[in-house]
């Protein structure tokens, strides 16, 4: 690797954890706010209200409606790959997030090669927390589009076009659904009918507020968030950092005497019972 190569994935990397610790010290002050602005309320409130207001956030939400193939608790998970492959990646996302576009730039051939070797089952939490914070409402609606794909098969390739295709944090792009369907058109078979009424009517809209409420009584705060076998290892796992190179070697690693899953095409295999949902990787709730 050239040194001007090796330097530019460098930068890439320290990109991609100064905007996670952006992303981590915001949701600090969000929390804050939040609680400061919920003592106010009760103050100014009758005590009735308060009880029903939290009522209302302890019951927990069910979508009317999953995309096929989806996994785990309430099917709230994507999964890519072989349902048999000896281990799990787990990634949670937001389709606005910048140092998840930084990361699937530089990570998604490699994961891609992984899934397709029958060599990791990716988990996906596609989450969309970004809309709170930055106006707009592009991560709901791209999340909802990823479900949509999910339906027709195609998730993988429509997950990593909105990825190369990615706007910045603060331009809703992803909003407009006229974009997502435009983008649709780069992936082979998804540009139907039933896609493009499944983007414009919202379909799966109750599927995505619902990953959302999982990924808030999670213990992971920011995004990207990526587990192997329900081992932190971005951006570092232990005292390595993470490359597409040592990656690989981890995967391998962990694999090692195993007997490698038998991957679908472009990794679209769904797991055969919803029983092989992360089954190395526990639910992280945070009690």
């Amino acid at each position: 690797m050239s040194e001007k190569n090796r330097e530019g994935k460098r930068t890439a990397r320290e990109r991609m954890q100064e905007q996670r610790a952006a992303e981590e010290s915001a949701a600090k002050r969000r929390k804050k706010l939040i609680v400061g602005g919920a003592a106010l309320a009760v103050i100014a409130a009758a005590v009735v209200t308060g009880v029903v207001v939290q009522n209302q956030r302890s019951k927990p939400e069910t979508p009317a409606a999953a995309p096929a193939g989806t996994i785990g608790d309430k099917n709230l998970v994507i999964p890519v790959g072989a349902g048999n492959a000896p281990s799990v990646l787990t990634v949670y996302e937001d389709p606005r997030c910048p140092a998840c576009g930084i990361f699937e730039r530089e990570f998604s051939a490699t994961v891609d090669q992984l899934e397709d070797a029958g060599k990791i089952y990716t988990n996906y939490h596609i989450v969309s927390f970004i809309d709170r914070a930055v106006p707009g409402k592009g991560s709901k609606t791209a999340a909802n589009a990823l479900a949509c794909a999910q339906d027709a098969g195609h998730f993988r390739d429509y997950h990593d076009v909105l990825y190369r295709n990615q706007p910045e944090e603060t331009n809703d792009a992803f909003g407009n659904k006229a974009v997502l369907l435009n983008l649709a058109k780069q992936v082979n078979g998804l540009d139907t009918p039933e896609f493009q009424a499944c983007v414009n009517d919202n379909k799966y809209g109750g599927w995505v507020s619902s990953v959302q409420q999982d990924f808030d009584k999670s213990s992971y705060k920011s995004t990207p968030t990526v587990l192997l076998n329900g081992q932190p290892v971005y951006p570092k796992n232990g005292s390595e950092e993470i490359t597409p190179e040592n990656l690989v070697k981890w995967v391998d690693a962990a694999n090692q005497g195993k007997q490698l899953g038998t991957a679908g095409s472009h990794g679209q295999t769904p797991a055969p019972t919803s029983a092989a949902s992360e089954a190395n990787n526990p639910s992280p709730s945070a009690g």
